[in-house]
């Protein structure tokens, strides 16, 4: 007897990781439905997907978008409507049966946060939410009974790599350690007198992803490892010490867990964002992504190497937020937002980011801190940051 069939919202459904998740549900018609499609402008590309997929909403957080998007699909029978808010509503609906939570950055987070309180199936891509406010998500996960799958490809590894029996929120007690692996990025091996003049259209350009464009920044200073060693602490409640970051440049290897009998297991696969959203979609099954297999002779070796915390300072300051605790993984966030901003608007050079982030981290060393215990005082948090780190960048 065929399963039925999972309704499906995309948060961020015009962006790489949304509309690679569509793409798996072009390959899998009969098992996934379009519920929900969201967007923040882009008008043109939230109006192709809805023609092509027919979901019963479609909303805007931009209300003048929203307004064009509306004229653009009269006659189609999809539903408009438009505003933050209504993108949370629509994350926690009731006929909703999975929700990608996709949408880049902070403002990420309410619309993850109602899906997760409303006990969904969440598929988190986005790194943010659980950077801000990771605490606050694994408490209303446990809660709503909600079932949290990572969509980032090294957290997906992880989660591949584990006992069938785990899930998000607490790795076995017989892991000794989860190693997170990073391409290196552009600038692996840019000599570090000429970083100071790396453009936006250089950083950009990875290596072996397709990305937007500030998660491709991200890449490039190592910053977004940094994230992904927050998230992977609240993610499987390991400290700082438990986790681990190697380069490894041909991207094959996505992650490894380490056991405390000295097993490593590890999960391979294409640079593909399909790969895991794949594996999330169908879990606990497996359904066909549109991804080849992996041709191990042609690759013919695999390296890694220590990353260069002088290269990479990012990744350092993501590591002292991490031990630090309280609020400065929110404060880390924000920061970087703000400098990657400035960064790719030309308003700051390339080694600035990190330095609006070691700056901002400074300031807030001078703030009473502490873990934000709810929503509001996680979003004055984020404000704060952000405003300092503006200051910074202006500096």
């Amino acid at each position: 007897m065929q399963a039925p069939v999972q309704r499906l919202t995309v948060l961020g459904a015009t962006g790489t990781i949304g509309r690679n998740t569509l793409d798996i549900v072009r390959r899998h018609p009969q098992r996934l439905q379009a519920l929900a499609l969201t967007a923040h402008r882009d008008v043109d590309g939230l109006a192709e997907l809805c023609l092509e997929f027919r979901p019963r909403y479609a909303a805007m957080a931009d209300a003048t978008a929203a307004r064009l998007l509306r004229e653009r699909l009269a006659g189609s029978g999809v539903e408009v409507l438009e505003g933050a808010r209504v993108i949370a509503e629509l994350a926690a609906h009731p006929d909703a049966d999975q929700v990608m939570s996709a949408i880049v950055g902070a403002v990420g987070l309410l619309p993850t946060l109602a899906a997760v309180r409303a006990g969904k199936r969440v598929l988190i891509a986005n790194k943010e939410p659980l950077v801000m406010a990771g605490h606050l998500l694994m408490q209303a996960a446990e809660a709503s009974a909600a079932t949290l799958i990572p969509i980032d490809s090294e957290h997906n590894a992880i989660f591949q790599c584990l006992p069938p029996a785990s899930r998000c929120g607490q790795a076995p007690q017989y892991v000794k350690r989860l190693v997170l692996t990073a391409s290196g990025g552009p600038f692996r091996e840019t000599p570090l007198d000429q970083l100071a003049g790396v453009t936006p259209q250089q950083a950009v350009k990875h290596p072996n992803w397709v990305m937007g464009a500030k998660i491709s920044v991200d890449s490039a200073t190592m910053m977004n490892k940094g994230l992904e060693l927050i998230e992977a602490s609240v993610l499987y409640d390991l400290p700082d010490a438990q986790l681990d970051v190697v380069i490894h440049p041909e991207s094959a290897i996505h992650s490894l867990v380490e056991y405390v009998d000295g097993s490593m297991l590890a999960q391979l696969g294409q640079p593909d964002m399909r790969v895991p959203i794949a594996h999330a979609l169908a879990w606990p099954e497996r359904w066909e992504s549109g991804v080849d297999g992996l041709d191990l002779a042609s690759i013919g070796r695999f390296r890694f190497e220590t990353a260069d915390l002088g290269r990479f300072p990012c990744l350092g300051l993501a590591r002292q937020a991490l031990r630090g605790g309280g609020d400065l993984p929110n404060v880390l966030n924000a920061a970087n937002e703000v400098a990657v901003e400035a960064f790719l608007a030309g308003r700051l050079s390339y080694p600035g980011i990190a330095q609006v982030i070691e700056t901002t981290l400074a300031a807030s060393a001078q703030r009473t801190a502490g873990a934000a215990d709810n929503l509001d005082s996680v979003l004055a948090v984020d404000a704060w940051a952000r405003a300092r780190a503006q200051e910074a960048v202006g500096a």
